[in-house]
Formats: structure tokens, sequence, C-alpha cells
């Protein structure tokens, strides 16, 4: 293999794994802002009893 193609491997591999980090990252966030709106639901049906 030429050392021209392992470079560019190696930066398309790179930003591979940015996105995938990116992307688990939001889920994250958004894991957290769901659980949220869960437990203040939770609340509102606890004060409705």
């Amino acid at each position: 293999m030429d050392e021209r193609n392992i470079t560019f491997m190696f930066y398309g591999l790179a930003v591979a794994w940015g996105l995938l980090a990116v992307y688990a990252v939001l889920l994250g966030l958004r894991d957290r802002d769901l659980t949220k709106q869960l437990d203040t639901l939770k609340r509102m049906v606890e004060e409705k009893k």
C-alpha cells in the first residue's frame, strides 16, 4: 500500500470515530433531557392524585 493511502485511511477513520463520539454524546444529552421530562411528568401525575 502506498503511504499516501495509509494517511487517507487514518484521517477517514479519525473522522468516523469523531462522528461516532459526537453522536454518542448527543444521545446521552437527549437521554438526560427525556429523563428530566419523565420525572416532571411523574411529579405532575402524583400531584393530581
